[in-house]
């Protein structure tokens, strides 16, 4: 275990197309940039960091997205904001995976995907569904 560490401080998004990612993050959420250079940007979102950075190292990999998802960033709002949210999207042609939808773990969510294809969630806490029968530990 790594017993010295006590917070998650910052998640980065890898980019192949630095500056279409940068004008895709810029315009779409209200966050205040920390740094930026040609490679990087990073933005203050909230008690945690979240960096873009391009693919530069050769463990960076190949491109996310539907093929290879990986890591889903989720943002935060009121319940009555995801459908603001959803319509926001949709009016600036940015693809929907999944509409406005109520979770059974309790969250409302619009799922919707960046250029470069990475999944990211806007979600507001609901109470929770009641499980089904399916769901139940007795069957």
């Amino acid at each position: 275990m790594l017993s010295d560490v006590h917070a998650l401080s910052y998640a980065i998004v890898l980019c192949d197309d630095m500056d279409l990612m940068k004008s895709f993050y810029r315009e779409l959420l209200p966050f205040p940039v920390v740094t930026e250079t040609d490679t990087s940007l990073a933005f203050d979102a909230g008690g945690t960091m979240l960096g873009l950075r391009l693919r530069e190292r050769d463990y960076d990999g190949r491109g996310g997205g539907p093929e290879s998802p990986g890591v889903q960033l989720a943002f935060l709002v009121e319940p009555d904001q995801v459908a603001a949210c959803h319509e926001t999207l949709v009016a600036r042609g940015i693809p929907i995976l999944e509409p406005p939808t109520d979770q059974p773990r309790g969250h409302r969510t619009v799922y919707f995907a960046d250029p470069e294809g990475n999944v990211l969630e806007v979600y507001a806490e609901i109470s929770p569904a009641h499980p089904t029968t399916a769901e139940s530990p007795d069957g």
